[in-house]
């Protein structure tokens, strides 16, 4: 997971250039060209209030990921560490610690990614934990290596991204599994449908994978420093490009960049609310958060509002429009409600 940092400065890349493809036979690593994965700008202190409700929060907030489910929310922080599932509900109350359900682990959570059935995955060092986000329990899947990232395909297999540039494919039902390799390291994976991709910091590139040879398909650069991503129920893959203040867009059946737009100083989190067709970024350099619509082919901005420092983290609850937005810097958890403008 990116920590509070400068934002890297990397050399100008053209986006959306075909890249080369790799093989699974452990291409990569080493040989590839790569630069240092981008960060978060550091925000400045926050010199007006923040809209909607502030919620003091012990800890750095590093993550925060949404289950429509089970309508909950799991909030992984730093300093100290601490993984809290908050029904919606609590979100709204004075204090949202005191109505969550803590979770103990056994070594820090670097991504979270919701599975089917209210279960979410948490990729941490050597395994993948799957957590039942009703009843707490959890189940390890062992991975050989750091474990980057973690989604569920839509057979029930389990795609799982490493830092050493793996991609591990696991059917939790026989412990059958294929590796695919090629990259400099998998931070991100995203499921569109049958199709997966993913997201590689040091080469800042999204990758399409083929599930039925194990193979690398097509490659395209994903701007100067990218950084997080989400997907949308028309199956497009939007990517922050951090470095390079844009947000892109893309699809993955083929894997084509169909938008790059610039959204202001330092794009960090992404969220997309299904309800009102709407994608949301964080902008860490000043502090706010910003609602686009994509259906014109051009993104229109439909709303900007004021964030707590340093808003690393965002989700969105689609039933409601409230974006949930995390400080890295202690500042709290906030709830804003989007769809009241």
């Amino acid at each position: 997971m990116a920590r509070l940092g400068i934002r890297t400065t990397a050399a100008a890349m053209g986006a959306a250039v075909l890249l080369v493809t790799g093989c699974s036979s452990g291409d990569g690593g080493d040989d590839l060209i790569t630069i240092d994965p981008a960060t978060a700008a550091v925000s400045p202190a926050t010199t007006s209030t923040p809209d909607g409700v502030v919620h003091p929060y012990s800890g750095l907030i590093d993550s925060i990921t949404f289950d429509p489910i089970t309508r909950s929310a799991v909030l992984v922080a730093d300093n100290p560490r601490s993984v809290l599932v908050v029904p919606a509900d609590g979100l709204s109350g004075a204090d949202p610690a005191s109505t969550g359900r803590p979770i103990t682990l056994n070594s820090d959570v670097r991504d979270v990614s919701i599975a089917a059935d209210g279960n979410a995955l948490l990729s941490m060092d050597r395994q993948v934990v799957k957590l039942k986000l009703t009843s707490g329990e959890q189940t390890s899947i062992p991975v050989d290596g750091q474990t980057n990232s973690a989604v569920e395909l839509t057979d029930g297999r389990i795609a799982i991204g490493t830092d050493n540039g793996s991609v591990h494919i696991v059917d939790p039902k026989t412990d059958q599994s294929q590796k695919v390799s090629g990259f400099a390291s998998v931070d991100e994976l995203a499921v569109t449908g049958d199709n997966l991709s993913a997201l590689d910091h040091r080469q800042t590139s999204l990758t399409a994978i083929n599930l039925e040879d194990g193979k690398l398909g097509v490659a395209l650069r994903a701007g100067e420093g990218a950084t997080h991503l989400a997907t949308d129920r028309f199956g497009r893959i939007l990517v922050t490009d951090t470095t390079g203040n844009e947000l892109l867009v893309f699809t993955a059946d083929p894997l084509l960049m169909h938008q790059r737009y610039p959204v202001g100083e330092s794009p960090y989190a992404v969220a997309y609310d299904e309800t009102a067709d709407r994608v949301w970024v964080t902008l860490t350099a000043t502090n706010e958060v910003v609602g686009f619509d994509l259906s014109s082919g051009i993104p229109v901005e439909t709303g900007r509002f004021k964030t707590v420092r340093q808003p690393n983290s965002l989700a969105v609850d689609s039933s409601n429009g409230n974006l949930i937005v995390g400080s890295a810097t202690g500042d709290g958890l906030q709830v804003i409600p989007s769809r009241e403008n």
